[in-house]
């Protein structure tokens, strides 16, 4: 029967065999009714099965398990328990599949470690984390059923008691407007009486439904109350008519489905009859826009399907991808873990893929853990034949660790500091060792280096404070020698710069950055020496010897080492000039002695020559100040990080 309006013989007319015989049949509007009454058939005993569908159904299959815990434990605290099932199993779908394939992966390291079957064990807090939570749903979702059968209960109980004083209203003797009046309070009661359980669903529908038609059917006798109620449940119908012809324009093809199951709900469930002459018209104008609804519905079926095909496709790919590094000859421990990143890449590039058609879903799944599993056997395989050298490894690493821990109290700065730097260096040269060692002796490695070090530091600290002290007294002596006034008398003048120079030198270093002072103090003594009008020289080698002393305090021997190779160089461009000069004489063999230009060659000279004889009396005062002094070589105190695991 094409109508399903369920109550056709309202009226008490029956149809024309005939004509029912003879009318086109609609499979696929048939088919699609049957499926909305079943959904509405599975939604009976859950009032709350719209609001499932306003949860947002992701793709879990491309979350990683951090996003799949945080996912199931939002929609456990924050959803309605009824209204999650179906994301809470597709979450733990993909969680179990992705920790399985983990799971597999850390077996088979264990295993090519030595480590025996029935010894593995493997678990992470993500997993706890996400045990508590489909703990916690399971026990919500229990104790909501159990409270829900017993209100089913009720609500059957409630339904059944309606259709008996349905019958009881249909039966009386009273006045046929009391009897309508008693009849529609009855309906309302039923629309408001509440969920049942499933399989009742059907049976009190269908009980309830022949109590209303056999009163309309008793409203034969008043039709002027039969017409109003056929009149008013025609224009409830045609709202319902309209709603679904615009639901046609919707291009979200899931939300309008489920608008439109929920229509057919009110259709069936919520309206009554309408008159003869509307119903063919109504239902199948009905039934046309739920066929264009379900027609738009299969098309997005049918690009879902093509792009999950599209999906095996990409995935077939990577698997092909893994088979092919799979097979590749790798030789050395570099060229495996880069190896290794290339399959991490691969296999997040698989769960992120998206579903693929349900049939091979399985097996494609199966292709892609055989395809990881030999991956990972060889590369267990490969690390499992350098354990013998890794062994080795970690005996040299422990020998290191032994001379890291015997001197790091070492005092001895200069001859330890070397010493901890080629370890550490050394270390980093060495190679892996077995993975259950190396955090171990790591720790202990990087302890005893960091110890070293951090002694050195706090050395450097108390000097720091030294030289600050220094700056201080330098500065208070500056002002000082500033503000001093000469006598005129060029020895005893003399005597007192040279006693606020030796002060200046026993003061000791400043701090680099403040090391301007220097330049100062020198410029301060020019300014000194001039005023005495004292020989050039002497006042040159005056500033010089205090710098060499300045340099021979810092107890880096690199700076005097510095300084002499520049006097040295001083030396040699000089006596370059002074050949170039008397070279340059040579083209003036016929020119007289008192020529400007042969003259001013001769001065220059004479200039250089002076030049060169203070360049080597500097050169023999730094030998003097090293060889005064008596310095030590002092090792490079720089701190250095020591190597990365």
């Amino acid at each position: 029967m094409s109508e399903q309006d369920n109550l056709q013989n309202a009226e008490g007319i029956e149809e024309n065999t005939a004509a029912v015989k003879n009318e086109e049949v609609n499979t696929t509007s048939d088919d699609l009714i049957n499926e909305i009454d079943n959904s509405n058939a599975e939604d009976a005993e859950d009032e709350s099965h719209q609001e499932r569908h306003d949860i947002e159904e992701k793709d879990y299959d491309t979350l990683s398990l951090d996003e799949l815990v945080l996912d199931l434990e939002n929609l456990v605290e924050h959803q309605k328990i009824q209204t999650i099932k179906k994301h809470v199993d597709g979450i733990k779908t993909a969680f179990d599949t992705k920790f399985n394939a983990l799971l597999d992966e850390k077996k088979e390291e264990f295993l090519a470690e030595g480590g025996n079957e029935i010894d593995f064990y493997f678990s992470t807090p993500l997993k706890k984390s996400f045990n508590n939570a489909y703990k916690e749903f399971r026990q919500k979702t229990k104790a909501y059923y159990n409270a829900l059968e017993n209100n089913l209960k009720t609500n059957l109980s409630s339904r059944l008691e309606i259709i008996e004083n349905m019958k009881a209203v249909i039966d009386n003797e009273d006045a046929m407007n009391i009897k309508h009046k008693q009849f529609k309070e009855l309906q309302k009661q039923w629309k408001s009486a509440g969920p049942i359980p499933r399989d009742k669903y059907n049976n009190a529908w269908n009980s309830y439904h022949f109590n209303v038609e056999r009163f309309y059917d008793l409203m034969n006798l008043d039709r002027g109350l039969r017409d109003k109620d056929f009149e008013h449940n025609l224009l409830e119908k045609l709202k319902i008519i309209l709603r679904a012809e615009d639901l046609v324009k919707d291009e979200n093809t899931n939300r309008s489905f489920r608008e439109l199951q929920n229509l057919h709900k009110v259709w069936k469930e919520d309206i009554g009859p309408v008159a003869r002459e509307h119903r063919e018209p109504v239902w199948d104008r009905f039934k046309e826009a739920s066929r264009k609804i379900n027609d738009k519905r299969q098309v997005y079926y049918k690009e879902l399907e093509v792009q999950y095909v599209k999906n095996l496709e990409n995935k077939k790919e990577i698997i092909s991808k893994i088979e092919t590094l799979t097979t590749e000859k790798i030789a050395n421990h570099s060229g495996w873990q880069n190896k290794i990143k290339e399959i991490e890449a691969l296999r997040e590039a698989f769960f992120k893929a998206g579903k693929v058609p349900i049939k091979v879903n399985e097996a494609t799944w199966a292709e892609f853990k055989t395809a990881v599993r030999t991956f990972n056997h060889n590369k267990n395989e490969y690390y499992k034949s350098l354990k013998g050298e890794q062994l080795n490894n970690l005996t040299k690493k422990l020998e290191l660790v032994k001379i890291a821990e015997t001197n790091m109290t070492s005092d001895d700065f200069v001859k330890t500091t070397p010493l901890m730097k080629k370890i550490q260096s050394d270390w980093r040269n060495i190679g892996h060792v077995p993975r259950k060692d190396s955090d171990k002796i790591w720790k202990q490695f990087r302890a005893a280096c960091n110890t070293y070090f951090d002694r050195i530091k706090e050395k450097r600290n108390e000097a720091s404070a030294e030289e600050e002290t220094a700056f201080t007294t330098k500065e208070a002596l500056l002002k000082e020698i500033g503000a001093l006034s000469l006598k005129g008398e060029q020895k005893e003048d003399l005597l007192t710069i040279k006693d606020y120079i030796n002060q200046w030198k026993t003061i000791g270093r400043v701090p680099t950055n403040k090391r301007t002072i220097e330049n100062d103090f020198n410029q301060t003594l020019d300014s000194l020496f001039t005023a005495l009008d004292l020989n050039k020289t002497e006042a040159e080698m005056i500033k010089f010897e205090n710098k060499l002393q300045d340099l021979a305090s810092s107890k880096d021997n690199r700076l005097l080492d510095n300084e002499q190779n520049f006097v040295r160089k001083k030396m040699d461009d000089v006596r370059a000039e002074i050949i170039q000069l008397e070279n340059n004489l040579q083209f003036f063999s016929n020119v007289k002695a008192d020529n400007p230009l042969v003259a001013d060659v001769h001065k220059n000279i004479v200039k250089h020559k002076d030049s060169l004889d203070l360049w080597k009396d500097k050169y023999k005062l730094i030998k003097q100040v090293r060889k005064a002094n008596e310095p030590q070589p002092e090792a490079d105190t720089t701190e250095e990080s020591t190597a990365t695991e």
